[in-house]
């Protein structure tokens, strides 16, 4: 009976785990489907009042839109005339607006050029936060490096990746895993630190010295 009572359990446990993250991601488009019908409402008003179409076609139509928008302005500001546009529009922006330098930076940081980006181009490091005498290490991105030698990391709080805080730090508190990518590093930070132990093991640190000059 127990055993019976045990597969019993196990296989409803077994269906959980199976619908329950499809359930979670359709409630999730789900969501985001319904902001975005809200933000381009009022195109989509006005293509129901002029072409008599179905509401989801409308909106359909209306997301198409604006990606073609998009792409039209994203084509624009590559060339150099749209570029000198761009520059000049974000210099009024953001006196008219003080924020908006901060919000085109972490908009740009995660969908714009890469390159600088240290979510794309980070480096992978374990970090002796309170020195090296003291043990407590925590995974980090290195952000940036000083002329003197030090490091800036960033320290992400599982499960949400993208919250977390700052340190600098000297060259000695920290070790670099060149051979980690940042991707295999945040799902480690998304599952709690889950799997940190398996990734860590199949890469060799490289511990920084620092060095007189």
């Amino acid at each position: 009976m127990s055993a019976i009572r045990n597969f019993i359990k196990n296989a409803i446990i077994g269906g959980v785990v199976v619908i329950l993250p499809i359930m979670i991601l359709a409630l999730l488009f789900r969501w985001l489907f319904s902001v975005i019908s809200e933000l381009i409402s009022p195109i989509t008003l006005v293509l129901l009042e002029n072409f008599d179409l179905p509401p989801l076609v409308g909106d359909i139509l209306a997301l198409s839109l604006i990606l073609a928008l998009c792409f039209l302005l994203g084509t624009l500001v590559a060339t150099s005339i749209g570029a000198w546009a761009h520059e000049r529009f974000d210099r009024y922006a953001s006196r008219l607006a003080p924020g908006y330098n901060l919000i085109k930076e972490i908009v740009g940081q995660f969908f714009g050029d890469k390159s600088n980006s240290p979510f794309a181009k980070g480096e992978v490091a374990v970090v002796q936060l309170f020195g090296v005498n003291c043990p407590t290490k925590v995974t980090a991105l290195v952000t940036s490096r000083h002329s003197n030698g030090d490091f800036t990391v960033f320290v992400p709080t599982g499960p949400n990746p993208t919250s977390g805080l700052m340190y600098h730090l000297p060259p000695e508190a920290v070790t670099l895993y060149p051979d980690i990518g940042v991707e295999d590093m945040m799902r480690t930070i998304i599952a709690c630190g889950a799997g940190t132990g398996a990734l860590l093991s199949r890469h060799e640190g490289v511990a920084q010295i620092k060095t007189d000059s």
